[in-house]
Parts: C-alpha cells; sequence; structure tokens
C-alpha cells in the first residue's frame, strides 16, 4: 500500500484487482497495469473504479479501515459488487469514451 491516500482510485492499486473476476477482467487488469496512471486506459479504468468503489465518499477514516485503495477496490469487486464481468468490462467501454470525449474537449479548448 502507498503511504499516501488517493482522492479517487489509485492506479498503483491496480494488480490488486486481477484476480477479482474472469479471464477477460484479468487481461484487462494485464494490460493496464504497466501503463502511466495518465493514459486514457489507465484513467478510463480508475473511473471505472471510482464509481464501482464510490471513491468519491471515502475519507482517511475509511481508506484506514478498508486498507487502502487496493484492498478496498478488491473486497468492493469480490464480495459487495454483484455486477458480472461482462457489466464491468461495459461500464469500463464507457469510462473510455467518456475519457476520449474529454480529451478531445481538452484538445479544441487548447487549440482555440
Amino acid at each position: 500500500m502507498a503511504d499516501r491516500p488517493e482522492f479517487l482510485f489509485a492506479h498503483w492499486a491496480t494488480p490488486a484487482l486481477k484476480d477479482a473476476r474472469g479471464a477477460r477482467w484479468r487481461a484487462l487488469i494485464e494490460r493496464i497495469a504497466p501503463l502511466d496512471s495518465t493514459h486514457p486506459d489507465a484513467l478510463a479504468l480508475a473511473l471505472t473504479m471510482a464509481r464501482v468503489s464510490n471513491c468519491a465518499t471515502c475519507d482517511a477514516r475509511r481508506y484506514r479501515e478498508r486498507g487502502g485503495c487496493a484492498q478496498c477496490a478488491r473486497w468492493v469487486l469480490t464480495a459487495l459488487n454483484k455486477e458480472s464481468e461482462f457489466t464491468l468490462l461495459a461500464r469500463f467501454r464507457a469510462a473510455q469514451k467518456e475519457i476520449a470525449r474529454a480529451d478531445a474537449i481538452c484538445q479544441e479548448r487548447q487549440a482555440a
């Protein structure tokens, strides 16, 4: 676990999610884990996990109680979240599109 709390899902916690679902999920995590935290796919996974784990409501107490991002996200995926692997992957694809749209808007603003 890192020695600092994160505002939303922490990219360094990604490898801990590898066995939380089936083969497709594992392949996704193995592809994203080595990427830089600013890569669009890493951002899409962070957005997906922040929404699934409700990271926006996390505080220092909950962070400590749940053992940080890696343990909390793994716990949410294996014990709390009853969505299928297919649904989680669909959430990820939707987050990819959202990240791409946001990037396009930023690019347009920078060009203007």
